[in-house]
């Protein structure tokens, strides 16, 4: 039976194409792949489970994703009663069929609530329609899906009235207990819909909740009415009609291609993926609407230009970089740093040119670097925000500094893996032990402290206020040092820029230097295997063993080599770390409980804390864990110190 789902109009409202691919396993959908993004859904599932001791005692319509008539039975029977509380009510209508999280049914009268693990202020009153009268971009899709879901039910059951809430984490509201993520853990290889084991079996063994309940129903009335609209061309009614027809019927909706939708598009096959016979809906897309041939998707296109937005690019079917002009770039140059649109159009001429030699603003980059005081320091935090606070007194999605790495490059060349800082002690907020070991790692010089991003400081500006209000003794102390490596950021009532003010070593990329290994990425998992391509400095010292370097480790043995080859290709360094449990046996593989398999990107560091907060977790299982964030870190910071090399003997020094 094929049913537009929830999940389906909702990808339908994203790009009424992928539709045509949803569901269909020979497309590509690295949606399915990101790990970030399935931490994110491990966190729904959590927020869910704790919003029905909200409702007790509800009926759970427990089948199978794909037994649609008989969850709608289920719901009808359960109905039946005068008062019921049901979790995932199934309503189906005219090949429409959702699922809701909860509803409340007193009499004829339904609450129909969404649940969310997202935020909100109750005391915002711009949350969901901002200023201007327009629903917020960050809310649409959600109040969207919401409206169809009250759809579909009223739909299916008219003479009854719905009416619409999202119950979601409340900012204002603090953890009254330590541990309220683990009361809530999706099993290995659990269904989380269904095996989620709660440690808790009412609201009042929690303390407070930390969500809070808000009533949307005229919103999503207005939506339905058509007073907001997805699509200016597309009524509501119209593009359930329309979604529901192209989905049952199997066809292509052949809708205009749109740049940032295409841009982000998760049906984008890799060459990995298509050597696996896996399909690309991004090709079949553009072969069908643009004409593109087979050689057009091998030449570089629009959409990988580094912050490029491609004004009527697809209209004007010109999405080859070897069709556009400097014209389309409105360039604006600035002295001494390549200016954003000056880099966009550099990026364009090396891939037309297949140009890979580096571009560099020598005099520029050379005096920012006199500004440098050895010894150079470079850090790199590791952090966690997640809806039920692992300690009391937290608020949703309140920051957790819980790893740093400290690398330290001399004047000498001697490069010192000084020190690092990890909390894996279940129910202790670490950031505050956090500060106090960052003072005690950076705080005894004045040499140049090196970040990579926005994201330490952000950090940073978040402890400050945590200490604020606080009753640490030493608040005052850590405050004041923090201030000296950091800048405020806008929502900071007092302003300050420490006079060691953290130097952004990707903002230093962006102004000065672009390497077209990068593709227009300035994440530093490119710049740094971009650098490795392009320096012979790096290349010739980092294919030895790290024993034979003036370089220390205090997490990889000396026979450990960073370069490691593959042909005549570089590996990318954070492919070669090492996989978790590597060497365990299958007896002892079967007590993990944590499923992590390597560490290698912000999205498995976030969701490996979060295991680590497992009471129950061995202590062998939380080593290794450890062991793997400790590594992980360590060559986030190591890379900074490899791209402050490429520039000093590559550029610089030549």
């Amino acid at each position: 039976m094929k049913l537009l789902t929830k999940s389906r109009f909702k990808i339908a409202l994203e790009c009424p194409n992928k539709l045509f691919y949803t569901s269909k396993k020979e497309y590509a959908n690295n949606k399915n792949e990101d790990p970030f993004l399935k931490a994110l859904a491990n966190g729904g599932f959590q927020v869910e489970e704790l919003a029905r001791l909200h409702y007790p005692n509800g009926i759970f319509i427990n089948t199978e994703n794909y037994e649609y008539e008989k969850a709608f039975k289920l719901t009808q029977e359960a109905l039946q009663n005068e008062n019921v509380v049901i979790y995932e009510a199934a309503f189906l209508y005219e090949g429409l069929f959702i699922r809701t999280d909860i509803i409340v049914k007193n009499g004829n009268s339904i609450k129909l609530i969404e649940v969310k693990a997202k935020s909100f202020n109750p005391n915002d009153e711009y949350n969901f329609v901002g200023a201007r009268g327009g629903i917020v971009s960050s809310w649409k899709p959600y109040l969207f899906d919401l409206a169809f879901q009250k759809y579909v039910a009223q739909k299916t059951f008219p003479k009854h009235n719905f009416e619409a809430y999202l119950l979601m984490a409340d900012k204002t509201k603090r953890a009254s207990i330590n541990g309220l993520n683990q009361l809530f853990r999706i099993p290995n290889n659990g269904n989380p819909r269904t095996d989620i084991i709660r440690q808790v079996n009412s609201i009042e063994e929690i303390g407070n909740s930390i969500l809070s309940e808000a009533n949307v129903d005229s919103l999503i009335n207005d939506i339905i009415d058509d007073k907001y609209k997805y699509y200016e061309n597309l009524s509501f009614e119209k593009s359930i009609t329309t979604f529901n027809k192209a989905y049952q019927q199997d066809s292509y909706l052949n809708w205009p291609t749109q740049f940032s939708a295409c841009k982000n598009c998760e049906f984008k096959a890799s060459p990995e993926q298509e050597k696996d016979g896996l399909l690309s809906g991004f090709k079949y897309c553009f072969s069908k609407q643009l004409n593109w041939k087979v050689s057009d998707f091998n030449k570089p296109n629009a959409m990988e230009i580094w912050n490029f937005r491609g004004k009527n690019l697809m209209e004007e079917n010109r999405m080859l970089m070897e069709e556009l002009t400097i014209e389309d770039f409105n360039i604006k140059l600035e002295v001494d740093r390549i200016a954003p649109t000056e880099r966009q159009w550099i990026q364009v001429e090396k891939a037309v040119n297949r140009d890979n030699s580096i571009y560099v603003e020598k005099e520029a980059l050379k005096q920012e670097m006199k500004n440098w005081k050895f010894p150079l320091h470079f850090i790199d935090f590791e952090t966690s925000t997640v809806a039920l606070p692992f300690t009391s007194g937290r608020k949703p999605y309140e920051q957790v500094a819980f790893q740093f790495s400290h690398h330290i490059y001399n004047d000498d060349g001697t490069i010192v893996h000084k020190s690092q800082y990890i909390n894996n002690t279940v129910g202790e907020f670490p950031n505050f032990i956090f500060a106090r070991a960052l003072q005690a790692a950076i705080g005894n010089d004045q040499g140049t402290v090196f970040k990579f991003a926005t994201h330490e400081n952000t950090i940073i500006n978040a402890i400050i206020t945590q200490l604020e209000e606080s009753k640490e003794t030493d608040k005052d102390n850590l405050i004041n040092f923090l201030k000296t490596i950091s800048k405020s950021t806008k929502n900071q009532i007092k302003q300050w820029e420490g006079h060691r003010n953290m130097v952004d070593l990707c903002k230093v990329v962006k102004d000065y230097y672009f390497n077209p290994y990068t593709n227009g990425s300035n994440s530093i998992k490119a710049v740094l295997p971009a650098s490795l391509n392009s320096s012979e400095f790096l290349k010739n010292k980092y294919i030895q063993p790290i024993g034979n370097l003036k370089l220390t480790s205090q997490n990889f043995p000396s026979s450990h080599i960073w370069l490691q080859m593959e042909g005549d290709k570089i590996i990318n360094p954070y492919k070669t770390l090492p996989p978790l449990f590597d060497n365990w046996n299958e007896t002892e593989l079967e007590d993990n409980i944590s499923d992590i398999e390597n560490i290698a990107d912000g999205g498995a560091a976030l969701t490996a804390y979060a295991k680590l907060q497992y009471v129950d977790m061995t202590s062998n299982e939380r080593n290794e864990i450890t062991q793997g964030l400790l590594k992980y870190c360590e060559l986030d910071t190591l890379a900074m110190v490899m791209i402050y090399e490429h520039f000093k003997y590559d550029i610089i020094n030549k």
